[in-house]
């Protein structure tokens, strides 16, 4: 089974991801952790990624799935994955899907977190986040349409008919429960 996971923070994606992982007995792959395990183990692309980021810029895309290609390529991923954080956009995912091709991998499903933006700020507001404050935590999450997953992304993954929406806004069992019988009626197939 190798899902990849989409939907802004505060959704409950990496939640949901880190139970299906433990519950299939496969990897988590979240991209900011692979990236943050590179700089701290000082790899080459670790180093590489580290310098764009001390100079204020974006980690490039073609960086980011080298940095992919390694943890797919590890002996844990290749009977499947938990994809969480990439891609964000379209270009990423056709990079995605290319990389895949290369390595002989494919994803079976692309999970789309949709959450209301009442929800999304009553979590993250409950957190306790001190960071933020109600109009710029809704700022950031009106940015996430726009910026990270345009519309054309989830066209992109429907036109391959590989698109399975969940209702985020219910509770961490519910929507996990759901996950996974939606998942088992598929390997079921």
């Amino acid at each position: 089974m190798r899902l990849i996971f989409l939907g802004p923070f505060g959704t409950g994606k990496e939640t949901q991801a880190t139970i299906l992982a433990e519950y299939w007995q496969l990897p988590y792959l979240a991209l900011g952790d692979i990236l943050r395990q590179a700089i701290a183990q000082e790899t080459f692309l670790g180093l590489k990624a580290q310098s764009f980021m001390k100079q204020g810029k974006l980690v490039p895309d073609t960086l980011f799935i080298e940095l992919l290609r390694q943890r797919l390529n590890q002996s844990d991923a290749r009977r499947g994955w938990v994809l969480d954080g990439f891609p964000r956009n379209l270009s990423q995912a056709q990079a995605l899907e290319q990389l895949l091709q290369e390595i002989g991998q494919r994803y079976d499903w692309v999970i789309n977190f949709e959450v209301s933006l009442n929800t999304l700020l009553k979590r993250m507001l409950g957190q306790g986040d001190q960071n933020y404050t109600q109009p710029k935590l809704a700022q950031r999450l009106e940015v996430y349409p726009k910026q990270t997953a345009p519309i054309n992304l989830i066209e992109f993954y429907q036109s391959r008919h590989c698109l399975k929406t969940i209702d985020g806004n219910l509770s961490v069992p519910v929507v996990t429960s759901s996950l996974q019988e939606l998942l088992d009626l598929q390997v079921a197939v």
